[in-house]
């Protein structure tokens, strides 16, 4: 397998198994992180971990929030997070956000999630629209969104909160129409 393409993987919800490895990927990956996601700080510790699995379950039971690890089939290695969040029942409508490892990234694994978590929107959860906000200077959470088959609708300005500032955000929406294919769907790896 070439080094730019993904590797297998597949997406789970995060269990408390789980929590050792969340904290490994996210303290190794933080330097890359903390630039984009207001979590990723150094005060992230094993508690936070911990947490944070305990409200995705929460969230996943009160069925508002889907959120799941990204693993690695081979090795089993924890490769990221991917959820599908601020979602409105009434508008079939939900966010996405993701992040990969530092140890993962340049690999397609990104996108390949992505693809899982909107399949999963889609077609279990019966969403009509998924929607992607970027900082605009996040320029491989602007790719992965564009290779996912998302359409760029504009700049919502100060559509998100950072380090306690508010941002301008690209927004991006993918439709079932929208999904890119996959290698695989086309008969290829």
């Amino acid at each position: 397998m070439s080094t730019d393409a993904p590797s297998r993987l597949h997406l789970r919800a995060l269990g408390a198994e789980d929590a050792d490895a969340l904290h490994s990927a996210v303290r190794a990956s933080l330097q890359t992180l903390s630039r984009w996601l207001p979590w990723a700080t150094e005060a992230y510790d094993l508690a936070t971990a911990r947490a944070w699995i305990a409200h995705c379950a929460r969230m996943r039971e009160a069925d508002e929030e889907h959120h799941f690890g990204v693993f690695d089939d081979a090795s089993g290695a924890l490769l990221g997070g991917i959820g599908l969040n601020h979602r409105i029942p009434a508008y079939r409508s939900a966010h996405m956000g993701y992040w990969i490892a530092d140890a993962a990234r340049g690999r397609g694994v990104a996108v390949a999630a992505a693809r899982q978590a909107a399949r999963f929107g889609f077609d279990v959860l019966g969403l009509q629209r998924i929607a992607i906000l970027v900082q605009p200077d996040n320029g491989a959470s602007l790719r992965v969104a564009i290779k996912l088959g998302a359409v760029c609708e504009g700049i919502s300005r100060d559509a998100i909160v950072f380090q306690d500032a508010a941002c301008d955000a690209v927004v991006f929406s993918l439709l079932p129409r929208d999904l890119a294919p996959s290698p695989a769907d086309a008969g290829g790896d």
